[in-house]
């Protein structure tokens, strides 16, 4: 009859982490998955204060956060607000390190009867930060990547517009309202700002700030030094549509001819690490007959920070900024 009730116990507490397991994964991704965009939430906000709301008011909701993040000066999350808004997403970072620790607490309870507590909160910790952290940057890259792609189409067409005799707000909206997002919603929330009154150029460069990107920072200051100067806007806009597609080529040049280079620094780095898989999977006690030897510790992280600096080194070689 224990046996029995210990059987029940132990089916119960897998049950319940499979469970746990489930409902964590299921919040992060309804969490990293909303369908919300960054310009929907402030439409939401400005209804919600629609009627009383003065033009300082709506400014502020359109205007980049500027408050400080208490943990910004840790690693890895200490510009997470900058990201998760460069990244589309309206998440709060309390909301993603929530979920973070969440999932850390189940997976760890999940793994502790594998491995052992304290490795399981150890591994548990490192995946649950980790993963969704280096998930939303790669949303940001592939979000700001597009919209650089996009900002030379996007600028012949308010040149066009501007050749036609369109104003400036008019040729803002054609870019808001005939392309596709990413560029279209940061173009809408210029577009805002200088219908609600806020200057053209503080405007497009709080837009740069936002994104920050040197072509989008560019673009603020042509926009700053027309509006002081009151040159062919038309023509400063299609010379910097030309200079972003040359520098666009320029990079895809590069990265074709660091290709090798960034190979060869990956093989280089893996190739001591497939050594040890294969030698210990076809022979064990090579490894294992010296692990009691004094020597053994020392000499494994001397050879694992040189594996690290080699890759770092080699890495650094074949990292071209243009």
């Amino acid at each position: 009859m224990r046996g029995l009730d210990s059987f029940e116990i132990e089916a119960l507490v897998y049950v319940g982490i499979f469970v746990g397991v489930l409902i964590a994964y299921e919040g992060v991704r309804q969490l990293l998955t909303r369908t919300e965009t960054s310009g929907a939430a402030r439409s939401r906000r400005m209804k919600m204060i629609a009627g009383g709301a003065t033009t300082e008011d709506v400014l502020r909701l359109l205007r980049p956060s500027v408050d400080r993040w208490v943990l910004a000066r840790l690693p890895l999350i200490g510009d997470l607000p900058v990201v998760l808004r460069q990244a589309g997403l309206t998440l709060s970072p309390a909301v993603v390190l929530t979920g973070c620790l969440a999932a850390a607490i189940v997976f760890a309870v999940a793994g502790s009867t594998f491995i052992g507590a304290l490795p399981a909160a150890a591994v548990a910790l490192a995946v649950s930060f980790t993963v969704p952290i280096v998930a939303i940057r790669a949303m940001r890259n592939k979000r700001m990547e597009a919209m650089v792609s996009q900002l030379p189409d996007a600028l012949d067409l308010m040149a066009r517009g501007l050749r036609v005799g369109h104003p400036i707000n008019a040729t803002i909206a054609s870019v808001a309202n005939d392309m596709s997002d990413p560029i279209a919603t940061e173009f809408g929330i210029v577009l805002d700002q200088v219908s609600y009154g806020d200057d053209l150029p503080d405007a497009f460069s709080e837009f740069a700030d936002r994104i920050d990107q040197e072509d989008v920072r560019y673009l603020a200051i042509s926009i700053a030094i027309q509006h002081g100067t009151g040159s062919d806007l038309a023509r400063v806009l299609n010379t910097l549509s030309s200079v972003i597609r040359a520098r666009m080529a320029m990079r895809r040049r590069i990265q074709a001819i660091s290709a090798e280079g960034r190979l060869t620094s990956i093989f280089l780095s893996a190739l001591p690490i497939f050594i040890l898989v294969f030698t210990q999977m076809s022979s064990p006690s090579y490894y294992m007959g010296v692990i009691d030897d004094p020597l053994f510790k020392p000499f494994a992280i001397i050879i694992g920070t040189l594996i690290v600096v080699n890759y770092l080194v080699l890495r650094r070689l074949v990292d071209f900024r243009i």
